[in-house]
């Protein structure tokens, strides 16, 4: 079997066995094929028996010309996933990038708004159309929920339960968590699903189960959720850019603001790790050391 023939091996055992999303699917595909395009003499098909450490460190070489040093530290975490999965199918006797240093990422805090400014966002979203009021509903239920950008993509009607205020959502590794709905949020939706009926009905489109719908009647893509967020960040004059997962962060921010506890904050966040959610005690130094400076018997 050649390299693409592993790859393909190795995708198959991504989607069905670690149930990964089409995104990182197709990240993995585009790392690993500009991998095997690099190890392969022009025209031969790449043979992965013959990679070592050598050859994976001109390839690393390779990537971090002209490119961040994020990107190349990707690529090296989906070769040594590439080359676990082939050491347990008995093709290599070692993994060749179990050693390979990962490239030194500077490390930078999540941006996120003070809930002043969050209130004067989502403040500006207002207007009786369509599009007005799926965008209020969407800058809610984000910040509401604090959920992921491909989690709120996601969402279909049935995963919404009005009476209790929650939204159930599929995470990563398709795992289920219950995002909490405030009064806002619940608001947002109810002013926003009367005309997602209408729109379906003009569509002939009454079978579509998205939430969050395109002006077409189909859902709403990832990248069209990231325009509505980005629109309403321009639209509201704040002055510091915000990206759709901005969004998250203020939620989680603002919770271990309020005295959340970490435990459950990781739980709301669908965390894996207790360690990706302490990322968020980080991200708000001044308040931080307001608290010090109050709690602290020795900060005076």
């Amino acid at each position: 079997m050649s390299g693409w023939d592993f790859l393909e091996d190795f995708l198959r055992y991504l989607k069905v066995e670690r149930q990964m999303s089409p995104h990182t699917l197709r990240s993995y595909r585009l790392d690993l094929s500009q991998f095997l395009e690099f190890i392969a003499p022009e025209g031969a098909a790449p043979v992965l028996e013959d990679v070592n450490y050598r050859g994976l460190r001109a390839f690393l070489a390779f990537c971090l010309k002209g490119r961040s040093k994020k990107t190349a530290a990707r690529k090296l975490s989906a070769l040594r996933t590439f080359f676990k999965f082939l050491q347990r199918r008995g093709v290599l006797d070692q993994n060749p990038a179990k050693l390979a240093p990962s490239p030194k990422l500077g490390k930078s805090l999540p941006h996120f708004l003070t809930v002043d400014e969050v209130f004067h966002l989502l403040g500006e979203a207002k207007g009786d159309e369509f599009g007005a009021r799926r965008d209020r509903a969407i800058l809610e239920v984000f910040y509401s929920g604090g959920l992921r950008l491909s989690e709120l993509a996601g969402l279909s009607l049935g995963d919404l339960d009005r009476k209790e205020g929650t939204v159930r959502v599929w995470g990563k590794g398709a795992k289920e968590r219950l995002c909490f709905l405030g009064t806002a949020a619940r608001q947002a939706l109810n002013d926003y699903l009367p005309l997602r009926e209408l729109l379906l009905d003009g569509k002939g489109r009454r079978e579509e189960t998205a939430l969050f719908l395109n002006k077409h009647g189909g859902r709403l893509s990832a990248r069209g959720v990231a325009r509505v967020v980005e629109k309403w960040v321009r639209l509201s004059g704040l002055t510091r850019g915000l990206s759709p997962h901005g969004l998250r962060h203020s939620f989680a921010t603002h919770l271990l603001e309020g005295k959340a506890d970490l435990r459950s904050v990781q739980e709301l966040l669908g965390h894996a790790s207790i360690s990706s959610t302490q990322h968020y005690l980080h991200t708000n130094l001044d308040y931080l050391m307001e608290e010090y400076d109050k709690a602290h018997p020795r900060s005076k």
